[in-house]
């Protein structure tokens, strides 16, 4: 094949989840089996898009993935894109995919696309739709317009932006959406279709340690702060608060996060699933005023579980903590 007829360069590397599972013998529950050419060799049309290189980087649920686990990822995507890769794609479990991609978007440092996929039902389940997701993930990877966008999800032919995509379903084939923002794009037979150009985007410095720690708990109707007040003892070094509404805890909460602001970053987010916190706007104690008052971050649109990732990644770089100014305080 001629320079001039030379097909772009593609990296896939295998993380495990349901895209890759099948029983181990028949009336077995399924579990992650197939490497990276057993899920390219269900596709046959994607010889026709690219030099596609596969490695299975792992064969885990993603129930078991870590933050190193994705660090180690991120070494060697970066590493296929040194060696020229022009594109990259990733196929991993769908329950935390979409930490994974905030985790990796934060850290992606090129213009290259980095697409991210998986499945919601087992490849040896009929209608599967690992192979029609994977060869959407390679289309939009391909894609010059996917150019600048960082890390993106792509699941049943829809694209989405690491910030904003949730997983919504549990068992539903459509599992997958951006709440309050909208998809990114789509992909319609074949094509790759955006609704807007790519926007800026704010990547962060590798984390230069990984063994802080930084918890996550939910706001709930008459919840004692038993445990909370437990959180600096345990060797924690930042919390997240998945907060009721547009980011309010009760009266007894606020204390016991002011008591633990003084000495650890502390974000609270809206457990609700879409829209921001507030900033402004309620005057109560356990609101969004006077925890800012208390030294307590709101998330904004930042979902609890994002906030999580990202607080891990800001402790792990420096001391003392230097949170973003989106983060309202």
């Amino acid at each position: 094949m001629s320079e001039k007829t030379r097909l772009p360069r593609l990296s896939l590397g295998c993380l495990g989840g349901t895209v890759s599972m099948q029983p181990a013998s028949p009336g077995k529950g399924i579990t992650p089996s197939l490497e990276g050419d057993d899920l390219l060799a269900a596709i046959p049309q994607l010889a026709a898009l690219a030099e596609i290189t596969s490695v299975t980087l792992c064969l885990l649920p993603s129930a078991s993935l870590t933050f190193q686990i994705m660090l180690d990822v991120l070494a060697w995507a970066r590493c296929e894109v040194e060696r020229g890769a022009q594109a990259v794609v990733l196929t991993q479990g769908t329950d935390t995919l979409e930490e994974s991609a905030y985790l990796l978007d934060r850290l992606w440092p090129y213009d290259i696309p980095l697409v991210m996929t998986g499945a919601m039902r087992a490849a040896s389940q009929p209608g599967n739709d690992g192979p029609a997701n994977l060869l959407a993930a390679v289309q939009v990877a391909l894609s010059i317009n996917s150019h600048g966008r960082g890390v993106l999800v792509v699941i049943n032919d829809q694209i989405h932006q690491a910030a904003h995509v949730r997983k919504t379903a549990s068992m539903a084939m459509a599992a997958f959406e951006s709440p309050g923002c909208g998809l990114e794009g789509c992909v319609v037979e074949g094509r790759v279709l955006y609704r807007c150009s790519a926007a800026p985007r704010r990547v962060l410095a590798p984390p230069q340690r990984c063994d802080q720690r930084v918890a996550l708990i939910e706001a709930c109707l008459d919840a004692d702060i038993a445990l909370l007040e437990t959180i600096p003892a345990l060797g924690y070094e930042g919390l997240v608060v998945a907060g009721f509404g547009a980011g309010h805890v009760s009266a007894a909460w606020s204390e016991a996060l002011a008591r633990i602001a003084r000495d650890m970053p502390v974000i609270v987010a809206s457990r609700t699933g879409c829209g921001p916190t507030a900033g402004a706007t309620y005057g109560f104690v356990g609101a969004e005023i006077d925890l800012q008052a208390k030294g307590v971050y709101m998330a904004g649109m930042l979902c609890p579980r994002k906030c999580r990732v990202l607080l891990w990644l800001l402790i792990g770089q420096s001391n003392p903590v230097v949170l973003p100014d989106w983060l309202a305080h």
